[in-house]
């Protein structure tokens, strides 16, 4: 876990000219197809994007179909609209340190001062605090926090029992779904520990986490997806496990 970078100051890219643009385009192909069917369903999608207005959101909702929702405390996290304003092209893994419920509790402390997005139990519960669209205080660089996903493993760096069968799975099928979403390489440069994090004085997940063992399970989990944009929006099924839902009951 990390207990810094709580600035709340962004320079969210310039999304004006670009409303701009697209606005003339949709104008133009209602023109041509002669019909407000496009134009409604179009600004559908991006009135959300002009300055001032946030993406609609719904109390309890999860990036990942197989998470519990609870909320943490809003002091470890801030307020975004990610991918839009930051890019997110990396998921840091961590190791809590302590049990599964400890971590939860701490995330929903305003004094903890950090946050990951997921937290990842021994037996493969999700428990999703903050969207994805927003930024998690975890990795203790604000650049960072900005640009990545942040999950949490229960245990201990100097127990490699920690490490279960069922928390490699469920947190590579997890990975596998961001990945799909953001279009992120499934590498060690872009799927890297809490120690790799620039200025960090941390050292989880530790030499026990088996990177070979868990890019190949997300690897594999991530075939068996079908390809979502950076986005958000997918194809997927409800039965595979990813995609944006408003399902907040625990596995």
């Amino acid at each position: 876990m990390e207990a810094n970078s709580r600035s709340t100051s962004g320079s969210p890219k310039d999304t004006d000219r670009r409303i701009g643009r697209r606005a003339l385009l949709v104008g133009g192909a209602v023109t041509a197809v002669g019909t407000a069917v496009l134009a409604r369903d179009e600004l559908g999608r991006l009135w959300w994007r002009v300055p001032g207005v946030e993406r609609p959101r719904e109390d309890g909702e999860v990036d990942y179909r197989g998470a519990r929702w609870v909320a943490a405390s809003d002091a470890n996290w801030r307020r975004a609209d990610r991918p839009e304003d930051y890019s997110i092209d990396m998921v840091i893994v961590h190791v809590t340190q302590g049990s599964f419920e400890g971590a939860v509790r701490a995330f929903q402390d305003p004094g903890h001062q950090a946050a990951a997005h997921y937290v990842v139990g021994q037996d493969g519960r999700i428990t999703q605090m903050i969207r994805e669209l927003d930024v998690a205080y975890h990795a203790g660089n604000r650049a960072y926090n900005e640009r990545s996903v942040g999950i949490e493993h229960a245990g201990f760096v100097d127990r490699p029992q920690d490490f279960t069968d069922a928390m490699y799975a469920a947190s590579a099928r997890l990975t596998a779904g961001i990945c799909a979403r953001y279009g992120i390489p499934v590498d060690r440069k872009h799927i890297i520990g809490h120690v790799e994090v620039p200025g960090t004085d941390h050292t989880d997940p530790g030499p026990h986490w088996d990177w070979d063992r868990y890019l190949k399970l997300v690897r594999r989990a991530k075939t068996a997806l079908p390809s979502e944009s950076p986005s958000g929006s997918s194809s997927a099924s409800p039965s595979d496990g990813t995609g944006r839902s408003a399902d907040s009951s625990s596995v």
